[in-house]
């Protein structure tokens, strides 16, 4: 159980629940390879002796003494592949388990030697060749290539009914594992129901055939298999729990959680899943009392399991933290949890190069080491706490794992779009600051005159004299990054499963995503299947989260090509988003406004005084109801809600100031008409729909403009001095003046949104 479900992020301070997800960690059960103890026929009895004494050996763990058995064995029998099977799988335990990829080739030869293929379920009627296919899943499963071992898993279980109960049940719990690591939670459910049956038949056989014996063999049998299938009970209710889970079923998750409780006791397993559980709940506190709870250092270690429970204990913590708003808190348990698997890494011989080449690390291990889940998790939280430029960091060597990951392309461009925005954010907190509106003085007394700043000095060279691909925290490189986020969406339900397969190649990556793509293909129930798109290491994303995820990509999008000049480019982005079906208010809103500004640049002012509508502004609310979010907060200690959601201070708190900014822009495409009369309506109006610190300082420099060209030289100087909107009170000239045209000193640009509007909802 390398890790169980998505974390449902919590609020951001303009963004959905649905935002971050990271790793929630729960210690998994181990799946080892088999030697193969079942003799084949045509064996004379002194080579089925050599071979029992041979697999009593390996059982006792003397695997240098079972090794000579099987050497003498061959030399009886050379032609038997099982031998050199056995024989392979002997190696690898005296090496420690650390050849797993001289094992992998090994059992591939082999498999060609027999000449049967997986894929070929007739290749399959010979159960004699099972356990060879069973050991090649395992390796699979370690190697994390989870869509080669669920296809020869499931090729395996259409002959489940010949083999033993403990091997049958191997296989199963293998195939359930594989399942929840790829989000596929039903098929997991049905199959230990299943399995469940198949148990209770064989508890049936084995009182029957228990009846009729009445020597020691067969009543030290009966107790392994109660022994066997009291443990598989405690299995089946851990992997029950993980699977409601992940389909955030509260009522039979809660009813399997006692079933836990009764079986495992308060072990770390059963505690971390019950913590797991009333964070999905809402009970954030209850939820970090159990995880201090669990005795983590009576766990066996990771060279013994292959699971750093250190490791994911920091790492739910941080994810508890994350959701009650605490974002530095989370960070610092991120960077513990990071710590820790660093630590486990050099105990068990990862020096970067070994874990690619599968040699050095015991196979058990392979799946220890979480070091790009709890980079993507710092990197979210990072940029959470404003620290853009280190999100970056940790969010890009995420991304060589997670390429397939649309939202983690996203999250990349909101770094470098937060790395570039100006300090428009911090003067907005009070007035508007007079810094942002006067540039200088020029001379004293009389002559003394007052330089205004021009809103072209305000645009920023991103990357001088370098390609655009260079990964930089730059708008280039986030141009690119939105564009990969975009082409990664489906574009209609038949293009999910061409995205699926397309992505196959890259299950040898070594990341859990290709398992998530890949598995769906041999899904029984297409129903499912085709609702969700793989967004690795989360849950996978679910239609409606598809296309709020879109949404955000084309908001965003427009917002980087306004500030590369691209006009045409943020145009057609902005209108797509417009055309969106399900597209929330608060990106309506911006859409409109980047589609205005688009188009003022085009100098196509009609078109854009349409988007400039008050009217097309009726909701600018930020949170979205996704499959994340109702989760449920019913008993929570502390309410979802209160993971401190704070809204900027540049963006519209009511769809009254909404209006007043649309009326704002309004004026200034009227100005650019020479509409000034017009202009002055929508200003006054504005000002007079909202506060006096919710007025942005382009508003104050298009009142100064307008009085400038009406001749009101006093009163451009007191709206500069007194840094807000006057009403019309002070010295006017007569009105034969205003009939004057003074030719503008300066062209007045729409009123350009600081970049933290397009971190608006989130997906």
């Amino acid at each position: 159980m390398a890790q169980n479900t998505g974390v449902c992020a919590a609020t951001r301070r303009m963004q959905s629940k649905a935002d971050l997800i990271s790793s929630w960690f729960n210690p998994r059960e181990q799946n080892e390879v088999k030697h193969d103890s079942s003799s084949s026929p045509g064996m004379t009895d002194q080579e089925k002796e050599v071979a029992a004494s041979a697999y009593k050996a390996f059982s006792a763990g003397k695997y240098d003494e079972s090794l000579k058995h099987l050497e003498a064995l061959q030399e009886l029998n050379k032609e038997d592949y099982k031998i050199a099977m056995n024989k392979a799988v002997v190696e690898f335990y005296i090496s420690g388990q650390t050849t797993t990829g001289a094992l992998k080739q090994t059992l591939m030869a082999m498999k060609n030697q027999v000449h049967t293929s997986a894929e070929d379920a007739d290749g399959l009627d010979d159960v004699e060749n099972s356990l060879l296919y069973y050991n090649q899943a395992i390796i699979h499963y370690h190697m994390r290539q989870f869509s080669e071992s669920i296809s020869i898993g499931e090729r395996l279980y259409q002959f489940l009914e010949p083999f033993e109960e403990k091997f049958a049940q191997a296989v199963c719990f293998l195939l359930v594992d594989l399942y929840l690591l790829t989000f596929q939670p039903e098929k997991a459910l049905h199959l230990l129901a299943v399995l469940d049956k198949v148990s209770v038949q064989g508890s049936n056989k084995n009182g029957k055939g228990e009846n009729n014996s009445s020597n020691k063999d067969g009543a030290n049998q009966k107790a392994e298999f109660t022994a066997m299938i009291e443990a598989a009970k405690s299995k089946m209710h851990q992997y029950k729990v993980r699977a409601y889970i992940q389909m955030k079923s509260s009522k039979a998750c809660k009813r399997e959680i006692k079933s836990v409780m009764n079986t495992a006791g308060n072990s770390a397993p059963s505690l971390f899943l019950k913590s797991n559980f009333e964070y999905l709940r809402g009970n954030y506190r209850k939820a970090v009392k159990l995880l201090n709870s669990s005795n983590i250092a009576e766990h066996p270690g990771p060279i013994k399991t292959g699971e750093c429970v250190r490791c994911m204990f920091w790492n739910n913590l941080g994810c508890i933290h994350f959701a009650m708003g605490k974002h530095n808190l989370g960070i610092f348990y991120f960077k513990k949890a990071l710590q820790e698997n660093d630590h486990t890494c050099t105990q068990l011989g990862d020096n970067g190069q070994s874990a690619k080449k599968f040699t050095g690390i015991p196979m058990c291990a392979l799946l220890a080491n979480k070091r790009y889940e709890l980079l993507y998790n710092c990197g979210i939280q990072l940029l959470h706490i404003g620290r853009p430029l280190a999100a970056f960091e940790c969010l890009m060597e995420a991304v060589q794992v997670y390429h397939s990951n649309p939202r983690l392309w996203l999250r990349l461009a909101e770094c470098c779009i937060s790395a570039n925005k100006g300090g428009s954010e911090q003067e907005s907190k009070g007035l508007p600051c007079k810094k942002g509106i006067v540039q200088s003085t020029v001379g004293q007394g009389y002559h003394r005159k007052i330089v205004l700043a021009s809103q072209s000095t305000q645009n920023t060279i991103y990357s001088e004299g370098q390609s655009a691909a260079i990964p930089v925290a730059s708008m280039e490189f986030a141009a690119i990054c939105l564009r990969n986020a975009l082409l990664l969406l489906p574009e209609h339900q038949q293009q999910d499963t061409k995205a699926e397969n397309g992505s196959k190649s890259s299950s040898q990556s070594g990341s859990t995503e290709s398992g998530s793509e890949n598995s769906d293909a041999c899904s029984g129930k297409g129903q499912e299947t085709d609702k969700f798109l793989s967004a690795a290491p989360s849950s996978p994303l679910r239609k409606q989260e598809v296309e709020n995820l879109r949404c955000s990509i084309l908001a965003c999008s427009a917002y980087v090509a306004l500030g590369l000049g691209d006009n045409l480019m943020a145009l057609n982005h902005a209108e797509k988003l417009l055309h969106q079906t399900k597209v929330s208010g608060s990106l309506k809103f911006l859409g409109h406004l980047y589609a205005a500004e688009a188009l003022i640049s085009l100098d196509r002012i009609s078109d854009a005084i349409a988007h400039l509508n008050p009217e097309n502004v009726s909701d600018v609310s930020m949170g979205v109801l996704t499959s994340e979010q109702d989760q449920g907060s019913d008993k929570g200690d502390e309410p979802v809600e209160s993971s401190g959601k704070q809204t900027p201070q540049c963006y519209p708190s009511s769809v009254t100031s909404a209006r007043a900014m649309m009326l704002f822009n309004l004026g200034s495409a009227y100005c650019l008409r020479s509409e000034y009369d017009k202009a002055r309506k929508c200003l006054h109006q504005a000002a007079s729909m909202v506060n006096t610190k919710e007025i942005p300082p382009e508003a104050i420099l298009l009142g100064v403009y307008l009085e400038l060209q009406n001749g009101n030289t006093q009163l451009a100087l007191q709206i500069i001095k007194r840094n807000q909107l006057l009403p019309t009170v002070v010295q006017r000239v007569s009105p034969d003046s205003r009939k004057k045209t003074v030719q503008p000193f300066q062209s007045v640009q729409p009123i350009q949104l600081p970049s933290s509007f397009t971190q608006v909802q989130r997906k």
